[in-house]
């Protein structure tokens, strides 16, 4: 049986750490598609899309413009569909109510940028082997 195609989307303004992420993805050999969004609101766009697939996973920033990381985890933990895609947060805060925030909103994972290569590609082994047993929505 062939594998799943699996498809990242990364929701994060600044293009360093856009770059950075996607070398970690590549690395893994893990993610099929790389889908970069410069914000929440474009990212929930594009979710709600019916003619977009669903990523396997969503890695998140938490300060963007127009629609921040926590207002974009309220909108997708609302929906049926979008609440089972399991999301990754990046972020420059180590404030403990952002922290507290975004695991309130089932969060997969919290990572402090800058962010190290090593973990960033253990990161994405670890979700990708805990949620390879979770059978994610399909459109």
């Amino acid at each position: 049986m062939p594998r799943k195609k699996k498809s990242l989307l990364l929701i994060e303004d600044d293009s360093i750490d856009a770059m950075a992420i996607k070398r970690a993805l590549d690395h893994t050999g893990e993610i099929d598609q790389f889908i970069h969004l410069g914000n929440g609101e474009e990212g929930l766009e594009y979710l709600l899309s019916d003619s977009n697939e669903m990523p396997y996973m969503i890695m998140l920033d938490l300060n963007m413009p127009r629609m921040n990381g926590l207002e974009f985890l309220e909108e997708i933990k609302k929906n049926q569909t979008l609440c089972r895609i399991p999301v990754v947060v990046l972020t420059t805060s180590t404030e403990a109510c952002d922290i507290d925030q975004t695991f309130s909103h089932s969060v997969a994972g919290y990572m402090v940028k800058p962010i190290d290569y090593n973990k960033m590609v253990e990161i994405i082994h670890t979700v990708n082997d805990y949620w390879s047993i979770n059978v994610l929505p399909v459109r």
